[in-house]
């Protein structure tokens, strides 16, 4: 057994992670050249406040630089819009307390059961980028639960891994 305790924590452990990541998905045209595109500009970013107008839009911009796309003023080859939403929505926890109190198969006994509602911000992205010249969609990418909590610099990390996520495979691989 002893051997086994260090195996069994970090899979533990990655296991927790995956539960608080972020939901990403993308979409793309399949018909888009995206080998053609090599500029963007943006067209809005818009958040809950500044500060994380400013944060996602640094995060998009690091990623696609890492990609080799060229931030320009205006007048790129593609164009992105980014767009963060804050929801609230209520969890639901109960408390067992007692003994038995609650039971498999009708066994039962004293003991009750108190549900909480525990109100939870939950934030989603959606990043969009358009085709410059035709102004059509090329790309969307969208991640949900990006923000959850209380703490910024947590949320910050997960809205970063969440970019990344997004981007890992951009752009999408030419069909030939």
């Amino acid at each position: 057994m002893t051997r086994r305790f260090p195996l069994i924590v970090p899979a533990m452990l990655a296991g927790a992670m995956m539960l608080f990541a972020a939901d990403v998905s993308t979409d793309y045209d399949h018909h888009a050249d995206f080998g053609r595109y090599h500029t963007y500009s943006w067209l809005s970013v818009r958040a809950g406040n500044g500060l994380w107008q400013s944060r996602i839009q640094s995060a998009v911009d690091s990623a696609l630089a890492a990609k080799g796309w060229q931030r320009v003023a205006s007048g790129g080859d593609a164009v992105v819009s980014a767009f963060g939403r804050t929801s609230e929505q209520e969890t639901l926890q109960t408390y067992y307390d007692g003994f038995p109190g609650w039971g498999w198969r009708g066994w039962g006994g004293m003991g009750m059961a108190t549900t909480e509602a525990i109100p939870e911000h939950v934030g989603n992205l959606t990043v969009d980028i358009f085709d410059g010249q035709t102004k059509q969609l090329i790309f969307r990418g969208r991640a949900s639960q990006v923000i959850s909590g209380s703490k910024p610099e947590k949320n910050e990390h997960k809205m970063d891994d969440a970019v990344d996520k997004m981007f890992k495979k951009f752009p999408p691989n030419e069909k030939g």
